[in-house]
C-alpha cells in the first residue's frame, strides 16, 4: 500500500477515486452479461411464474381448499413446490451473487490507490464537504451480522484501516444491478431526482436550507438534490463506514460537498430541529419495525417546523394486489433481507402519527420516476391531470410528513 499522499493535481482537480475502477475486457463482458441474466430473471422468468400461478397453482390451490389464495401468504403456500418458482428463485440468488462477483477483481487490483484517494479526501475536503467516522462505532446486528443483499462481509465489512473495498464493491455493483431496468440505467440517482423534482412541483414555496439522508450509502441518492436545491447544505448518515469513504472521495472530486458521517438514524447527535427536509432510499425494509419506529421518532426531533419528511421506500402491502405483494416479499426469504416482510406490512402513514406527526400531515403516494417521465408530465401529475406509470414500471412509492 503506498504510503506517499496523493496529491490534486496541477488543475486543482483531485484524484477521481472512481477512475481507479478500470475492469478488463473479459469482466466488462461479465458485467454486462450479469445485468443481462438479472433482466432476464426479473423479467422473462417472472412472467413465467405468474403463468404457472394463473394458470396451475391457484386453481390447484382453490380445488384443494374451496377458494383460490386470497393473500400473499396463501400465494407463497401455493407457489412454495412450484418448479418455475425455484427455477426463479435460483437464477435470482444467483444472479445476486454474481453481481458483486463481477467488479471485485478490479476492485480488489486498485484497492490500496483507492484507500489513499479516500484518505486525501478526507483530510484536504476540496469541495468543502466533510466525512466523520468513528472506529468504536458498532453498526446493528441487522447490518453486520448477515450479509445483506448477499453482499460479502455485508456493508460494514473492514480488513483494512480506512477501507473502502466494500463501498466500492457496492457502488459499481449496482451499477451492474441495475443496468437492466430502464428507469435506473446509468442514474444511480434516480430515486433522490425524482423525489426532489417532484417536491419542487408540489412544493414550490419549499426551500431547505439542510437535507439529511438516512443510510445514505456512498450519498448517490444525497447528491443529486444539489440540482434542485443548490443552497442547501447536504448530510447524509449511515453505519457503514467503507460506503461513505468512498462516497466522499467521489463527490469531493466531483465538486458536490456532503457532509458523510457514521451515524445511526435511530439516535443521532445532531440539534434539535436542525434539517429542513429528511429523505431515505431503499432503507426502512433493511432494519426491524422497531428501528424504523425509532429512526422516525428521531426525525421528527430533527426536524425544524414547517420541516419534511419525504421516504422513498417499497410499497405496503396495502397498495398492491396480493400476487405483487407476494413478488416483493421474496427478499425477505431469499435475499438476506430479513425484516423486509414485517416492514411492508405496516401502514408508512400510520407509523410517522406513531413518531408524533399530525395525521393531517402525512401522506403517502406513488410519483414517476422524473428522468423517463419527464418535466411536462410531472407537472401534469401534480396537477393530478394524469397517473403515475404502474408500480414497478417507472414509479416510486413514498411517504412523509410536514411538521
Amino acid at each position: 500500500m503506498p504510503e506517499a499522499p496523493l496529491q490534486p493535481s496541477e488543475a486543482g482537480h483531485f484524484a477521481d477515486i472512481e477512475a481507479l475502477f478500470q475492469p478488463t475486457h473479459d469482466e466488462v463482458a461479465r458485467q454486462r452479461f450479469v445485468s443481462a441474466l438479472r433482466k432476464h430473471v426479473l423479467v422473462d422468468k417472472a412472467a413465467d411464474m405468474k403463468t404457472a400461478y394463473e394458470t396451475v397453482e391457484r386453481p390447484s390451490y382453490a380445488k384443494k381448499e374451496g377458494h383460490a389464495p386470497r393473500d400473499l401468504n396463501e400465494i407463497r403456500e401455493a407457489m412454495l413446490h412450484d418448479p418455475t418458482f425455484a427455477v426463479y428463485s435460483a437464477m435470482r440468488v444467483n444472479a445476486q451473487e454474481m453481481t458483486w462477483q463481477s467488479v471485485s477483481d478490479a476492485v480488489e487490483r486498485k484497492l490500496p490507490e483507492m484507500v489513499a484517494v479516500a484518505r486525501e479526501a478526507a483530510r484536504l475536503n476540496p469541495a468543502g464537504g466533510s466525512l466523520r467516522t468513528d472506529p468504536l462505532f458498532k453498526p446493528p446486528a441487522y447490518v453486520a451480522d448477515i450479509d445483506v443483499h448477499h453482499i460479502p462481509g455485508s456493508f460494514t465489512a473492514e480488513l483494512m484501516p480506512d477501507d473502502v473495498a466494500i463501498g466500492a464493491v457496492a457502488a459499481h455493483g449496482t451499477k451492474v444491478f441495475s443496468g437492466g431496468l430502464a428507469h435506473r440505467r446509468g442514474n444511480p440517482g434516480a430515486v433522490a431526482e425524482s423525489v426532489a423534482h417532484f417536491l419542487k412541483r408540489a412544493c414550490p414555496d419549499f426551500k431547505p436550507r439542510r437535507i439529511l439522508d438516512c443510510g445514505t450509502g456512498i450519498g448517490k441518492n444525497l447528491a443529486p438534490y444539489r440540482e434542485v436545491y443548490p443552497d442547501a447544505e447536504l448530510y447524509g448518515i449511515d453505519v457503514a463506514a467503507p460506503g461513505l469513504r468512498y462516497g466522499h472521495a467521489c463527490f469531493e472530486v466531483q465538486g458536490i460537498p456532503l457532509h458523510l458521517s457514521q451515524q445511526n438514524a435511530e439516535l443521532t447527535d445532531f440539534p434539535d430541529g436542525f434539517f429542513d427536509l429528511i429523505v431515505s432510499s431503499f432503507f426502512f425494509h433493511e432494519m426491524p419495525v422497531a428501528s424504523t419506529k425509532a429512526t422516525l421518532r428521531e426525525n421528527h426531533r430533527l426536524l425544524a417546523k414547517g420541516g419534511r419528511l419525504a421516504h422513498m421506500e417499497l410499497p405496503p402491502n396495502s397498495e398492491v394486489d396480493p400476487y405483487t405483494a407476494f413478488v416483493l416479499d421474496w427478499d425477505c426469504y431469499y435475499n438476506y433481507e430479513p425484516d423486509y416482510a414485517d416492514y411492508r406490512a405496516q401502514e408508512p402513514v400510520q407509523l410517522c402519527v406513531d413518531a408524533g406527526f399530525s395525521p393531517a400531515t402525512c401522506w403517502q403516494r406513488f410519483i414517476p420516476n422524473w428522468r423517463t417521465f419527464g418535466d411536462k408530465d410531472l407537472a401534469r401529475f401534480v396537477a393530478n391531470e394524469i397517473p403515475a406509470p404502474p408500480y414497478g414500471n417507472g414509479s416510486w412509492f413514498i411517504f412523509g410528513a410536514r411538521k
